[in-house]
């Protein structure tokens, strides 16, 4: 099947729409209790997540661009992987859950099932290899008050002001610390401009390359945000909303049959760190790595683009590297 037209029939789709369209062209697919499809037997799993970053919206063509959210993440994913043939020894698994705060519910869930005993997450970029899991630990930070009469309560502690510092600190602490990120999104707190909001609150994730330091990181955010609330005399809630793994299963096998794979089209691999599907199957010790599949650019924006015809690509990289692992 052409994975392009496949690709122009799921770009415009939520998860559940992209689902419903996988489970329509996919010979033998079952759904399991957390809404994956997937179909085939055997040992190796590739796995291609179904939702993005951003709702569904509209694309557009600019050129040989495809625009869209998530017409390459991972949407492209999903076609290149629909469009392969039912292949001997291999299970073809699409995922729900791998974006935002789905904390890699699908890929787990398939995973821990199915047992495989090699893990291939079809997602990203030629010639893009992830050959290491990106550790990360994503929260929810509360920040307490009594709340007040802007002029009458004045002087009461403020939740927002104790957010403010806290996001403060920890950008400090991050900045210029090799191998660790930090973002912050969703703030949230009062809209009255003449009332002293009860709560501030906003979404934190902490990435680290290094499992060690990613524990150490958390560790340190914790006593950084419990000192702010203490210096602004306010309540502090953390809440952990997700946690995927920071390691590397890959092997030498896996190495070859990247490199041989990406020779099919005349590139060699650009090995990297992410966090993707394969970082279930790292975190079960399972040989593990991420193929990109599709040229783009503009990830995890409403801009982001793709060149659909790269697809053709990708879909031969793929078949390559079954066949070098000797499945398929």
């Amino acid at each position: 099947m052409d994975p392009v037209r496949h690709l122009l029939e799921l770009a415009p789709l939520s998860e559940e729409g992209r689902a419903r369209y996988v489970a329509r062209h996919l010979a033998g697919a079952r759904r399991d209790g957390v809404g994956n499809v997937f179909a085939g037997e055997g040992e190796v799993l590739l796995l291609a997540h179904l939702d993005s970053v951003f709702p569904p919206g509209p694309w557009r063509f600019q050129g040989e661009r495809l625009y869209g959210p998530g017409v390459g993440d991972n949407a492209s994913g999903v076609a290149v992987l629909l469009s392969l043939p039912e292949l001997p020894g291999v299970v073809r698994g699409f995922t729900v859950g791998e974006e935002g705060l789905g904390n890699l519910k699908g890929a787990r869930a398939l995973v821990a099932a199915l047992g495989p005993k090699v893990v291939v997450a079809v997602d990203g970029y030629l010639p893009g290899v992830v050959d290491r899991a990106l550790g990360s630990v994503r929260f929810r930070v509360r920040f307490l008050g009594p709340g007040g009469h802007a002029w009458g309560d004045r002087g009461a502690p403020n939740p927002v002001f104790a957010l403010a510092e806290g996001l403060r600190v920890l950008e400090r602490r991050v900045a210029g610390r090799e191998g660790v990120s930090l973002n912050a999104a969703g703030l949230r707190s009062g809209e009255a401009v003449n009332a002293i909001p009860q709560e501030a609150s906003a979404l934190l994730e902490l990435r680290a390359l290094d499992p060690g330091a990613l524990e150490a990181l958390w560790r340190e955010a914790r006593a950084d945000l419990e000192e702010v609330a203490r210096r602004y005399r306010v309540g502090l809630g953390l809440e952990v909303l997700g946690q995927r793994p920071a390691g590397s299963t890959f092997t030498p096998r896996l190495r070859a049959a990247a490199e041989e794979a990406l020779r099919a089209i005349g590139e060699r691999p650009l090995f990297q760190a992410a966090s993707t599907d394969a970082s279930a199957g790292v975190e079960r010790g399972i040989p593990a790595l991420a193929l990109g599949v599709y040229r783009g650019g503009g990830a995890h924006t409403p801009e982001e683009w793709v060149l659909p015809k790269s697809l053709w690509e990708g879909r031969r990289v793929l078949l390559a590297f079954l066949k070098a692992l000797g499945v398929g």
